[in-house]
């Protein structure tokens, strides 16, 4: 019969053993990032400069075309393309509202073509002022304006039809005094071939990441080059031009096909380079990542660009190799501080032994590593006050976690209900347990919630591994220690499991969908499996 102290020496080095081995892989994990990654490089000759990117002046805190009231100024708008410039010949616009119809007049000193476009969508009025002031710009910059975009996916988002869209760009072409053409992803345009007859040429988007079946990085460019000549063919003798080809830096993985820093560097880098060689005339999106976007496609939506939101540095180079990380002094900070201080308060307690101090120092340093890289992802993904305060709430309270437990030294957890009902009536206790057993319950809460979001709608969510991560590792290992489970909880584990099982199944090969998948197990197993234990320990 094992004794209580063998028992809680038992949990000590599960917790030490756990957390030494969680920070040996975040840590060979954050070394691989630092590697620098050999890829093309990209050598434009003298004066030569990317065909042409798309351009959006939103890049500014609280700038989004979202708003009517929105209006970009000036000269603003000339600093950005002053910036863009040095990197292009051409910028594609998607509406001429907003005080994007300066533009052209500020284009031209610089030497930048634009391809102007009109936004088409539900609203048929709107429609019409928008198609008016684009073909009055249009006919008043003919020297600057390469051609007139009339909509941008109207039949992906299905706001108009094609016989619809057909009559606005035929009134377009009979009143414009440059070229017309309407763009769309490539399966739209083959799927309603009839508007090329309306267009001077086909302007088709292929984005291997947002495939209905994600295309892998070291598959893209070949499936750029199969869809462009499929197109070439299916149009015969009328020009086509690539209108959106790119790849995003940060967001959620979709299956294989994996946001970064360098595998964007990396496609475009490729695809330029096999945009030269085979003469395909493009346009890249986009100039300037779009934080605004994050609201539409999540992080990944904002994180397209060549140049960073706001200061306008370039993201990566066009030749030499690329790491995605800088530094690593973040993250080692943050085990430093995070080890000292669950450290400090593990060792002043009572019953203070020196397993218990590693486990504790060792749990600390691990919550203080994941909370670094909480807080840069927090940067690239939270678009307003209220995810800033609901998610970095519970992500002060994981990174608190391990500092709770510094003060808790073995005792029963409470289920969630008996804890909060002790803190509420403030009831002294030697112990940390309630405040222990109340976070096990916020936690499964939230990650329920975020479980179920995520299986039912998953394509613009990222993985909330982050947030989750340091409690998986605290309640996988003391989760199996002597506790009171309540009804509620044990739905919220069901739910949390049923939830990162059916996501894995989804995308089985996703290593974010794999770290998902553990991480909520982690947390969720030693809820439904503790009814044969509670009775068992101590």
């Amino acid at each position: 019969m094992l004794t209580p102290l063998t028992h809680r020496n038992l949990l000590w080095s599960a917790l030490l053993a756990a957390s030494i081995a969680l920070l040996i892989l975040l840590f060979a994990g954050l070394l691989a990032q630092m590697r620098p990654v050999s890829m093309h490089d990209l050598h434009l000759g003298a004066g030569e400069k990317l065909k042409c990117v798309s351009y959006a002046p939103y890049h500014r805190p609280g700038q989004t075309p979202l708003d009517p009231d929105t209006r970009i100024e000036r000269e603003q708008i000339a600093a950005d393309l002053a910036a863009l410039a040095e990197i292009t010949r051409c910028v594609r616009l998607y509406s001429v509202s907003q005080g994007l119809e300066h533009v052209p007049e500020l284009a031209r000193p610089l030497g930048l073509q634009v391809l102007l476009g009109a936004w088409i969508g539900y609203d048929v009025s709107a429609n019409a002022a928008e198609l008016e002031r684009a073909i009055t710009l249009a006919n008043d910059n003919a020297d600057v304006v390469r051609a007139l975009i009339v909509g941008n996916e109207v039949l992906l988002r299905r706001e108009r039809t094609p016989a619809e869209m057909q009559a606005l760009i035929r009134d377009a072409k009979a009143r414009t005094q440059v070229p017309v053409t309407y763009a769309d992803v490539w399966e739209f345009w083959t799927r309603h071939d009839e508007l090329a007859a309306e267009v001077d040429f086909v302007t088709v988007h292929i984005l291997p990441f947002w495939e209905d079946e994600p295309v892998d990085i070291d598959h893209a460019l070949t499936h750029v080059a199969d869809i462009r000549r499929q197109v070439g063919i299916h149009f015969g003798t009328k020009p086509v031009l690539i209108g959106e080809t790119g790849w995003p830096s940060a967001g959620r993985q979709r299956e294989q096909s994996r946001p970064s820093l360098v595998n964007q560097a990396r496609y475009i880098r490729e695809f330029v380079h096999q945009a030269q060689q085979e003469g395909w005339d493009y346009n890249i999106i986009e100039a300037i990542d779009q934080p605004w976007k994050r609201r539409l496609e999540g992080t990944v939506g904002g994180h397209w660009g060549l140049l960073e939101a706001g200061s306008l540095h370039p993201k990566f180079a066009l030749a030499g190799a690329v790491a995605e990380r800088e530094s690593l002094f973040g993250p080692i900070g943050g085990a430093l501080l995070g080890g000292l201080i669950a450290c400090l308060l593990a060792a002043t307690g009572r019953r203070t032994r020196c397993l218990r101090v590693s486990a504790l120092t060792a749990c600390g340093a691990v919550g203080g590593v994941i909370s670094v890289l909480h807080w840069e992802h927090a940067h690239l993904a939270y678009r307003d006050a209220l995810e800033w305060s609901v998610l970095g709430g519970m992500a002060a309270l994981a990174g608190l976690l391990p500092l709770v437990l510094a003060r808790w030294h073995g005792e029963p957890i409470p289920d969630t209900a008996s804890a909060a009902r002790s803190l509420w009536r403030a009831e002294r206790m030697r112990s940390k347990a309630p405040s222990v057993g109340l976070l096990r319950g916020l936690f499964l809460f939230a990650a329920a919630v975020a479980a179920l979001l995520l299986w039912v709608d998953p394509r613009y969510r990222d993985f909330p591994t982050w947030l989750y991560l340091a409690p998986a590792l605290v309640f996988g290992v003391i989760g199996w220690w002597r506790s009171r489970i309540t009804i509620a909880e044990r739905t919220c584990a069901a739910v949390i499991v049923i939830g990162v099982i059916a996501r894995w199944l989804s995308e089985p090969a996703n290593p974010q969908a794999i770290a998902w998948l553990s991480c909520g197990l982690a947390l969720a197993v030693p809820v439904l499996a503790l009814r044969s234990h509670e009775h068992q320990q101590g």
